[in-house]
């Protein structure tokens, strides 16, 4: 069980460097000067995504181990 887990946190972290921009949004940050910008509107894309799928996932594991528990 810990070495799913650990393989699911180095899956989650392995993709926080993506693009998470759309076309429109990615074209008016490139043409503006500062990256800084474009950065931190992809960080902010990541951020918002990552949380619904952390709280899916954390009752889809409180869901197993209740019918886990109760089989046993």
């Amino acid at each position: 069980m810990k070495a799913k887990l650990t393989l699911f946190l180095v899956s989650c972290f392995l993709f926080i460097d993506s693009s998470a921009q759309c076309a429109m949004c990615r074209a008016v940050l490139e043409s503006e000067e500062g990256k800084g910008v474009s950065q931190g509107i992809n960080d902010g894309i990541v951020y918002l995504m990552l949380i619904p799928y952390i709280l899916v996932g954390g009752v889809a594991y409180l869901i197993y181990r209740k019918y886990n528990t109760l089989k046993k």
